[in-house]
């Protein structure tokens, strides 16, 4: 250990500070053994795989029983907690074939249909689908060698025509699976069906009824419109699939696994863990976030005094513009749950302000993606609940 320290003396690219910490000396060594320019670990803002991936082991489990199954499956969670990269795992992990559609970016049931059919196309050769001679409506289709891309079109179309084209598509996608390679449907912010065609619920629930070999997983950020959809008696999907609410990572492992990533640049990786977990509350997309934030100001910019807090201040600058212009499009009453929001107050049990009206605007909070509800309300990004007590509490 002492012919190790000297050596840590005599090189210019290890701190001198690790020398009298054993602990950092341990660390010195590994730093200065290792590439300096290491790719930073940390992933936000699309979907997470591989070693970006933070370990769900239960719940990517549960979902793999319940795809191995005939049934389906409702997964409701907050905006950016990780749905979509942890139902593609799970089926990546089936080896299953699927087709996953933002709900958000249909503006129809026949653009649904058309949707549906150009991700089966892409799935199967086209020479396989023979069955679509059985179309009642037969399909323009055109391909684009220069970047494989399929496009479908209905002609002549009319409402009649509708109801069969998206019957026609779905039954396609039953008979394309097979017993061990069931296809998937993923709906992402499936809420939005009751936003795109009136009666669309409907349709789509006894179209889907009928196929034995389709698993489908309805992916929600809307944890009141979700349980309407599935949990209401009125509703076409009532009791369609099982439902999971997806909750924030366990600290414990949200911990190990900033720790074991921060550990290889630093010998304050689990002082520096623990805080940014206390700064985010282990929601997935911001925890990776900060992170990145962190490793980039430790390894590039050689911050190395109260790291986590330069890091939310350079996030918070970062997005000023952008949280100003949220600010000013909100009304009174939404700007005050959420100045109550950022000293960790309940609008809910303010006594100057009636629970109706706080009610209304923490669901519009939500719905708007200002906030979310897990164990109780908070603000959903904490860099802009850091903006609001830095630029707004401040100045009362």
């Amino acid at each position: 250990m002492e012919e190790w320290r000297l050596q840590t003396q005599s090189n210019k690219k290890t701190p001198h500070a690790f020398v009298n910490n054993p602990k950092s000396i341990i660390f010195a060594k590994n730093f200065a053994t290792k590439n300096f320019a290491m790719k930073n670990p940390f992933k936000f803002g699309t979907v997470v795989e591989e070693e970006f991936f933070t370990d769900r082991q239960e719940e990517l489990q549960y979902i793999c029983r319940v795809m191995d199954s005939e049934n389906h499956l409702a997964l409701i969670s907050p905006r950016r907690f990780g749905k979509s990269s942890l139902v593609l795992k799970a089926v990546k992990q089936l080896k299953r074939p699927y087709i996953m559609l933002n709900m958000q970016s249909i503006t129809s049931a026949k653009d649904l249909s058309n949707r549906i059919l150009e991700a089966v196309l892409k799935l199967y050769p086209m020479k396989n689908l023979k069955v679509l001679r059985n179309f009642r409506i037969i399909p323009t289709i055109s391909t684009n060698p220069m970047n494989d891309s399929i496009e479908v079109s209905f002609n002549p179309f009319s409402k009649d025509n509708n109801d069969m084209i998206l019957e026609d598509v779905l039954q396609l996608v039953n008979e394309v699976s097979t017993e061990k390679k069931r296809v998937i449907l993923i709906f992402d912010e499936f809420q939005e069906i009751k936003e795109i065609e009136k009666g669309l619920d409907k349709k789509l629930r006894g179209i889907l009824q009928l196929q034995d070999k389709i698993n489908c997983i309805f992916l929600g950020s809307q944890e009141s419109m979700m349980q309407e959809i599935f949990n209401d008696k009125k509703s076409p999907f009532y009791h369609f699939g099982l439902i999971m609410q997806l909750k924030h990572i366990p600290e414990n492992e949200f911990f190990q696994f900033l720790n074991e990533r921060f550990s290889k640049i630093t010998a304050q990786s689990e002082n520096i863990s623990h805080e940014i977990l206390q700064v985010t509350h282990c929601h997935p997309y911001y925890t990776q976030q900060l992170a990145f934030q962190v490793w980039d100001a430790i390894q590039y910019q050689k911050i190395g005094n109260d790291v986590v807090n330069q890091a939310i201040g350079q996030l918070v600058q970062m997005h000023d513009l952008d949280f100003e212009r949220f600010w000013i499009n909100l009304n009174k009453t939404d700007r005050n749950s959420l100045m109550l929001l950022a000293q960790g107050k309940n609008p809910m049990m303010q006594r100057d302000i009636s629970t109706s009206t706080s009610f209304s605007s923490l669901k519009r909070l939500t719905k708007n993606g200002y906030a979310i509800k897990t164990d109780t309300y908070e603000i959903e990004d904490p860099f802009f609940q850091r903006w609001i007590q830095q630029n707004i509490l401040s100045s009362k």
